[in-house]
């Protein structure tokens, strides 16, 4: 009896064990599926900056038509449908609407930034809020640093743009930093030989530097390192083989008027910077391009916005198209990213204010699955209703479709450093 009283009593154990074990098995399959990672197989990003707030509920999430004149609240100007059923943009986008399948307009991204330019334009270059501790690095940085160049004769990172610190490296290293330049005229001013320089004298001073290295204490210092691995890129970059990528003039003129003004030549650039082999382009549609306040649109700001619309609609059109054409499409993700949308309240003079509860980003190519759009707002653009997409879940979409581990750390010393705050992708946009 005792026997078969320690035979139940052995039997009960491993059938309570196998049944916990069994019970264990969906949280354990779960918490893999939870940290499973999407990747795409892009090379390279095209990031369009909207410097001062493009109001989503007057482009890419259009609303019912309001009254700046009566003060009811809604978009500026009638939509118009697109290549995608049931997908709307505005009236001014009208040579993007039947690009649109290549294209998803990302309407549910939000961050508690309003009020402040500055702060709001470090969010959406960082993914983070500044602190006084730590310096990001920007996500043109993160891909460098990530991905380097894909050609050993170009640079990893091009800003096409006026400098500033929350487009470089931070804690990377200037290694990691960009190259830029403000004029799709000629190539970046530091990487030009003066006129006095001929290719024999520059000879001669690379060999004398060369002197200088070997002669030269070895260091591991990485400031030191990382000067010097600068020093030899602009030697590198300072080449006609790199620079010929900005003889824009090579390019046929009906392509060259398509692409259309200063904005659009940046562009165009950018697809042929993605061809000597760079990995990361910001092309920034400065402020006093056409308006004087850019996308920035209080008061009477408002009364040119039509236009700024209309820039960025021939451009990035444009420039999908010539990538496809280019067989580049699909290898290249562009993204539009701007600090904050606008209210669908207008102000005493008809314009907008800030708006950081709900505003849209734009994905296009990449190798992506598209759709038109991705998540919702309510009736006036104010609010998620669906799917909201965190700044660190965009970020986490970029380096997912470029084929980045998103949920590693970098790090600042011996600090870990989430890479993208923690960002989930939206996987919908995958390919399965």
């Amino acid at each position: 009896m005792n026997r078969n009283l320690t035979l139940d009593r052995r039997t009960f154990m491993a059938a309570t064990s196998l049944l916990g074990c069994r019970a264990a098995l969906p949280d354990v399959a779960s918490a893999e599926a939870t940290t499973r990672q999407v990747r795409g197989g892009a090379e390279h990003v095209i990031s369009i900056w909207l410097g001062g707030g493009m109001g989503q509920v007057d482009t890419f999430d259009p609303k019912r038509v309001g009254d700046p004149r009566r003060r009811v609240a809604g978009s500026y100007y009638p939509a118009i449908e697109t290549a995608v059923p049931g997908v709307r943009v505005c009236e001014h986008l009208k040579t993007l609407a039947p690009v649109m399948d290549r294209v998803t307009a990302v309407r549910t991204v939000n961050h508690d930034m309003i009020d402040e330019h500055a702060a709001a334009t470090n969010r959406m270059h960082t993914g983070r809020p500044i602190t006084g501790t730590v310096t990001y690095p920007s996500l043109g940085s993160i891909v460098a640093h990530e991905r380097g160049a894909a050609d050993e004769g170009a640079p990893p990172y091009v800003l096409i743009g006026y400098p500033n610190v929350t487009r470089g490296p931070g804690f990377l290293g200037a290694k990691h930093g960009y190259v830029y330049l403000t004029d799709t005229s000629q190539g970046p001013a530091g990487l030009a030989r003066p006129d006095g320089i001929s290719p024999q004298r520059q000879s001669r001073r690379e060999r004398f530097l060369e002197v200088l290295r070997k002669n030269a204490t070895p260091t591991d210092d990485p400031r030191l390192v990382d000067y010097d691995e600068a020093i030899q890129q602009s030697l590198t970059l300072s080449g006609p083989s790199f620079n010929r990528a900005f003889q824009l003039d090579k390019e046929p003129a009906d392509l060259r008027n398509r692409y259309g003004g200063e904005f659009g030549q940046r562009c165009l650039l950018s697809r042929r910077l993605v061809e000597r082999g760079v990995r990361f382009i910001e092309v920034s549609h400065n402020l006093n391009f056409l308006n004087g306040a850019g996308w920035d649109v209080h008061n009477e700001g408002i009364l040119q916005q039509h236009k700024l619309i209309q820039e960025l609609d021939t451009a990035m059109a444009t420039l999908i198209l010539d990538l496809e054409r280019q067989r580049l499409l699909d290898k290249t993700l562009v993204i539009v990213t701007t600090e904050f949308g606008r209210p669908p309240e207008f102000d005493s003079a008809g314009g907008r204010g800030h708006q950081g509860t709900a505003f849209t980003c734009v994905l296009a190519g990449g190798g992506l699955s598209h759709r038109g759009a991705w998540g919702e707002t309510d009736e006036l653009s104010k609010t998620i209703v669906k799917d909201p997409v965190s700044v660190p879940d965009f970020f986490a979409t970029v380096c997912a479709t470029l084929g980045i581990d998103y949920g590693k750390n970098l790090y600042d010393g011996d600090r870990p450093v989430p890479i993208t705050d923690r960002g989930r992708p939206i996987e919908a946009l995958f390919p399965v």
